[in-house]
């Protein structure tokens, strides 16, 4: 485990993974990242590698040939080599080997940057394609917070913010593929209220939404975070039914459609990285 302490911040982050496991404010006291109670969801803040969410049969076509790939891909399961810069930064890389070959036949470089900064800690992804032919992938964030954030609360007190009214739909799930229409969800709204029954039919899948953060709080409690979701195209909402966090999951792409032809090169949301080319993203965490 490496751990991070810097402006009152405190991070601990694992190398396989490398998987946010712990996130605390020395101003506060509290603890704001999801404990992975496998009685729930053994996860804290996975990497979603090289595909976000499920693909139609867990297969995919590239080139004539067929591969198969788990929900959200191998990177969560994977160590990375870790490079502590500070007591405030740590860079973590994975690159491709034989193994994830088999399955994805890309080369590629893989990094995960935590900096806490000004206030924030701030988790940039990179990826970058050393081949000589095109890298295909998504790539998404998965952090669970505590909900709530302090005994003495309940869930159904917190509510999810955006910094601006949206007007969007909700891309339903059926059996992890995302259906092709959207149905009504928020009308120039900013609140989503929390409560045991908000995600009964899984995810909250978004796109294309205008605000650049989203806030975690509650009107009873002075304590939350600001999360920063700018430049992602997709944004998932989730928790598991009953559990006491929420995940907050900025994404680059998302689930299959139910209509998708199982064609990689064609995936909704799929980065096309042309030989040599650098992609990056990267959400950031304000605790109070």
């Amino acid at each position: 485990m490496i751990r991070l302490r810097h402006e009152g911040i405190e991070a601990s982050i694992h190398p396989l993974g490398a998987e946010l496991c712990q996130l605390s404010s020395a101003a506060t006291g509290l603890e704001y990242l999801w404990s992975g109670d496998p009685a729930w969801w053994g996860k804290f803040s996975p990497v979603l590698f090289p595909i976000v969410g499920t693909l139609r049969d867990n297969h995919y076509q590239y080139c004539g040939t067929t591969y198969t790939l788990p929900r959200h891909g191998f990177a969560r399961e994977k160590v990375f080599r870790a490079e502590t810069i500070s007591e405030a930064e740590v860079l973590f890389t994975l690159e491709d080997d034989e193994s994830t070959r088999v399955v994805y036949p890309f080369r590629f470089v893989l990094q995960l940057r935590y900096l806490i900064a000004n206030g924030r800690l701030t988790v940039t992804y990179s990826v970058f394609n050393p081949d000589d032919r095109p890298l295909y992938f998504s790539l998404g964030a998965h952090p669970a917070f505590r909900v709530p954030l302090r005994e003495g609360f309940s869930y159904d007190q917190y509510k999810l913010t955006f910094n601006r009214p949206e007007t969007t739909g909700r891309w339903p799930l059926a059996d992890g593929l995302i259906r092709d229409e959207a149905v009504p969800f928020l009308n120039d709204g900013q609140v989503i209220p929390l409560t045991k029954d908000t995600f009964e039919r899984d995810a909250i899948v978004l796109k294309g939404l205008r605000s650049d953060h989203i806030e975690l709080g509650s009107d009873q409690d002075r304590h939350g975070l600001r999360f920063g979701i700018e430049s992602w195209p997709h944004l998932g909402l989730w928790a598991a039914p009953g559990a006491p966090f929420v995940c907050i999951e900025p994404w680059q792409g998302h689930a299959d459609t139910v209509s998708h032809d199982g064609e990689f090169t064609r995936k909704p949301g799929i980065v096309h990285l042309e030989p040599g080319g650098e992609w990056s993203k990267n959400w950031w965490v304000e605790l109070f």
